[in-house]
């Protein structure tokens, strides 16, 4: 722990280098590690060993802080502090920019936000809320597209589709592809059934229904899918 800070500061100064001149940058480099122009074989062979040591602790030290803001995000998302968490989260992403589980979370942070964008001013705009609506089908896409077969981000864009941006033509072939990985997912099998019933598809939706009638073991599962489906039948028969 002691070691890490004087890492980061190290970092940092890597980072800023365009307000501090090579010079000196590379004078305190000299003062730290020891190292004064060498010109010998054995001094050099020496000057790189300690200078890759430098750049391996650096990588080490921005590797933990990544680590680091993911952790603090789920301690966040956990209190339901979803703001603070999505602040951490977009922070771990720069240290991890092809970790899906970060995106999957930004998702959900996003999503939540949404809820809590609210027009104080009265204006009457939704921006602020579509804004976050948008990031989080952005974040949700981008874990799929590293991870295909992430059944958490396939399920969370399907929620979104159907019950926030009111798109569930777009939900049904996520939600079919995760309940083709996790085939007794009764939360997946539930969104999809709606999905088809918003869009007309009373037949599926029905059948999604009777599914979920016959897998799960929770009698108010049950009865809801029960409920739903003479809900999806008396469509159909009005129709």
């Amino acid at each position: 722990m002691k070691r890490l800070i004087p890492l980061v500061i190290f970092a940092v100064v890597l980072i800023t280098s365009c307000r501090v001149s090579n010079k000196q940058i590379i004078r305190q480099q000299h003062l730290e590690e020891g190292v004064e122009s060498p010109t010998t074989v054995e001094e050099l062979k020496d000057a790189i060993e300690k200078y890759q040591k430098r750049v391996a602790d650096i990588q080490l030290a921005q590797s933990q802080i990544g680590i680091w803001y993911k952790i603090l995000g789920t301690r966040y998302l956990d209190q339901k502090m979803y703001g603070e968490a999505l602040k951490c989260f977009q922070e771990a992403l720069q240290y991890y920019p092809n970790n899906q589980n970060l995106y999957y979370y930004v998702g959900v942070c996003a999503g939540y936000m949404s809820h809590a964008a609210m027009d104080f001013g009265g204006s009457g705009s939704t921006e602020v809320k579509y804004n976050y609506l948008k990031l989080a089908e952005e974040a949700y896409l981008r874990a799929i597209d590293i991870e295909d077969r992430y059944v958490r981000a396939l399920y969370g864009l399907g929620v979104l589709y159907v019950f926030e941006l009111d798109e569930p033509a777009k939900a049904i072939p996520h939600l079919e592809k995760a309940l083709s990985i996790d085939t007794k997912n009764i939360d997946a099998m539930f969104v999809l059934a709606r999905a088809y019933y918003s869009n007309y598809d009373f037949e599926k939706s029905a059948a999604m229904y009777d599914k979920i009638i016959n897998t799960t073991k929770s009698a108010e599962k049950k009865a809801t899918a029960e409920e739903n489906k003479k809900t999806v039948l008396d469509a159909a028969y009005s129709n």
